[in-house]
């Protein structure tokens, strides 16, 4: 509760209060229940040759999705795991990722988090990202700034690609997009300090907002990766864009996060 309570103090209006403790709550809610399952036995369903999902991923969604319908009736939301609400079309929309970074959950590595953001019109209104193992919530609000817990956060000052850690993350589509993203770490890899591949956008979103990361790039993502790391990015000073460079939009095929000031260095190289 003291999480969501510090939450509150980012609002200026009354809708951004009710729709951010919105997120909170189930966002919080939902972590308690994937930490309570972490080291537990998890059952495994195949989506695809290497995309899984375990009971962990649909429990965390109904509690969710419960959570949001009991504190905003009324609007719908667009969640993972449902594959009815994908084709959801609507003026304002939550969309939710029950658990970002499934296979590593499922493998026991601990990078993973809860993502819930909310669209007005195709603008992020609501942000959060909540990582239950480190006990980490990050929150933005349009127009109002970001922060992590009980702090403000922003991104970095970094200005030379040298100096920079840069996250990525890998598509499930192995054989049509490995020769690109063969291409894309060969450059960048060659001008940054480093490169982290850690296996939850949503999180590595956050982790540029809060400084950790200096950028980060991804493609053939879904909505429910990037809604709430863009707004996070944002309230944060940083710039979000596609591959072309282009205004993002989670529906986009591709991210380009960063403190804003490599943003024109790292374009070329990922395009």
């Amino acid at each position: 509760m003291d999480k969501i309570q510090n939450s509150l103090s980012l609002c200026t209006e009354n809708d951004q209060r009710t729709w951010l403790a919105a997120a909170c709550r189930a966002a919080l809610a939902a972590g308690s229940l994937i930490r309570e399952r972490y080291e537990q036995p998890h059952t495994i369903t195949m989506k695809g040759a290497i995309d899984l999902v375990t009971e962990t991923d649909v429990a965390s969604e109904v509690a969710i999705a419960a959570s949001l319908t009991e504190d905003t009736p009324g609007i719908p939301i667009m969640a993972e795991e449902t594959a009815a609400s994908h084709a959801t079309v609507a003026e304002r929309l939550w969309i939710v990722d029950p658990l970002d970074g499934t296979t590593n959950f499922a493998h026991g590595f601990p990078f993973f988090a809860v993502s819930i953001a909310l669209l007005d019109r195709g603008k992020p209104v609501v942000g959060v990202v909540y990582a239950p193992l480190s006990d980490e919530l990050f929150f933005a609000v349009s127009g109002c700034g970001a922060r992590l817990n009980d702090r403000n956060i922003s991104v970095t000052g970094t200005s030379r690609l040298i100096e920079a850690l840069v996250g990525t993350g890998f598509p499930y589509q192995v054989e049509a997009t490995l020769p690109t993203v063969m291409r894309q770490i060969q450059t960048v890899l060659s001008r940054v300090r480093d490169i982290r591949r850690a296996g939850a956008a949503a999180l590595d979103l956050a982790h540029v907002a809060c400084g950790r990361l200096d950028g980060f790039y991804e493609m053939n993502l879904q909505p429910w990766d990037t809604a709430a790391g863009w707004l996070l990015v944002q309230e944060a000073g940083g710039k979000v864009s596609t591959f072309s460079g282009a205004p993002f939009s989670p529906f986009a095929p591709d991210i380009l996060a960063s403190n804003g000031i490599l943003h024109p260095q790292l374009l070329p190289l990922i395009r």
